[in-house]
């Protein structure tokens, strides 16, 4: 809902509804990196870079160390391929992190900030890393509602082309 809030104000096109049409208490999908970060801009946020989203992802200083955001059972955690039934779901109905943070695995996959490399970690300053300074794809993480349960780890790392717009790619704002 808040997404069609900001089209509505801005004037922005929504994207292409999917095929179970726009739900006010579902993610976003079908977005791209800019019109993320656009309506990040617009409501006065921004995305997270990738280092702050794992690290909620993982319940921030109050981690378990779980396999997925709040659990390391997937089907305490997160919308995925087996349970899913095919689309996104209400934001909220799986159990939250130890933050208190709902669906940072699956439901729909999550834009960063950061430039995506593969070794990126290999060479990167230990504290609050940045990311990349350029590259050709930006970083999505979380998995989605279309993934198996190992793209939905917390750890799982994906890059794309920031043009792309897909029927499991949303965002959150920090």
């Amino acid at each position: 809902k808040k997404y069609r809030d900001f089209c509505n104000a801005t004037g922005r096109i929504m994207p292409p509804a999917p095929t179970w049409g726009w739900q006010d208490d579902h993610p976003i999908v079908n977005v791209s990196w800019d019109d993320a970060t656009a309506y990040a801009t617009w409501s006065g946020k921004r995305l997270p870079t990738e280092a702050e989203w794992e690290y909620a992802a993982r319940g921030g200083n109050q981690s378990k160390g779980f396999k997925y955001s709040g659990s390391n059972s997937i089907d305490e955690a997160a919308w995925y391929i087996s349970n899913s039934g095919g689309n996104t779901r209400p934001v909220g109905e799986k159990k939250p992190n130890e933050l208190g943070i709902y669906d940072m695995s699956g439901n729909a996959w999550e834009w960063c900030s950061d430039w995506y490399d593969a070794n990126y970690y290999s060479v990167s300053p230990s504290n609050n890393p940045q990311g990349p300074s350029s590259g050709e794809y930006r970083v999505l993480r979380g998995g989605s509602w279309f993934d198996l349960d190992i793209g939905c780890r917390v750890a799982f790392r994906n890059g794309v082309t920031p043009d792309i717009r897909i029927i499991y790619f949303g965002f959150r704002c920090a």
